[in-house]
């Protein structure tokens, strides 16, 4: 999954939850601006900061981890 697949599965739950970016940003104990730039795709959020917003919004976090065979 790409960051900006990440931020897409993000809003999309905010939204369906209808809580608002300030927030969810205050509930995840992150600011506004980090939480705009993760649902954009504009940041590369560490696992902690994910698993922190993911936790807010009731969303289990799943890695995959594939063996590329060149």
């Amino acid at each position: 999954m790409l960051v900006r697949d990440v931020g897409i599965a993000i809003k999309k739950r905010r939204k369906a939850l209808k809580i608002t970016q300030p927030h969810l940003a205050d509930l995840a104990g992150i600011s506004v601006n980090s939480l705009y730039k993760i649902e954009r795709g504009k940041a590369n959020p560490t696992l902690d900061l994910v698993e922190k917003i993911a936790e807010v919004l009731g969303l289990e976090i799943k890695l995959e981890v594939k063996k590329i065979t060149l």
